[in-house]
């Protein structure tokens, strides 16, 4: 961590046994988000209307759903607020020590963070609000995807993939 608060400091100039860790802490992020993505789109559903019907109750993909309770929603809430702070931190932090422009640092932790702002508050709102608010929540994960996928992809191409332009610029 005392690399990071030199100026510059960049990934593709981290030790092997520095990039080994944070590959290690990346590969398993991007489990997290596989995962993630795969209980968003079998568990809930892809469309609106399954999103709906997942968090105010209803029939969904031929099988009746019960509306989350508000003990329900606070437990996810709670775990995801903790859990998703630390993630989305660390994953910034990778992601700035990077050689992308600011302004796509800026537009991928942006990203990152209303996707995750709006996936914690979207429950809310389409059980208490409006079941029209599903698409806030499908657009919060797209923000997830985007954001996530750019902080795990680009340190990752940095570490590994940046020394071989330089061995073998090209002709």
């Amino acid at each position: 961590m005392k690399a990071f608060a030199a100026n510059g400091y960049m990934l593709r100039h981290a030790k092997l046994e520095v990039r080994l860790v944070y590959t290690g802490f990346l590969l398993l992020a991007l489990v997290g988000m596989v995962t993630m993505g795969a209980f968003e789109l079998y568990h809930i559903g892809p469309s609106p209307s399954r999103v709906e019907a997942y968090y105010r109750g209803g029939e969904s993909a031929g099988q009746m759903t019960f509306a989350k309770t508000f003990r329900e929603l606070v437990e996810v809430t709670h775990f995801h607020s903790f859990i998703m702070g630390v993630v989305y931190l660390v994953l910034a932090h990778l992601f700035l020590a990077t050689g992308v422009s600011a302004s796509v640092k800026r537009s991928v932790i942006v990203a990152a963070f209303a996707g995750l702002a709006s996936d914690m508050v979207s429950p809310w709102l389409i059980r208490y609000v409006a079941g029209e608010l599903a698409y806030l929540q499908i657009a919060a994960w797209i923000a997830e995807w985007i954001g996530f996928g750019g902080m795990v992809g680009v340190p990752l191409v940095e570490m590994w993939f940046s020394n071989l332009r330089e061995a073998f610029p090209p002709e």
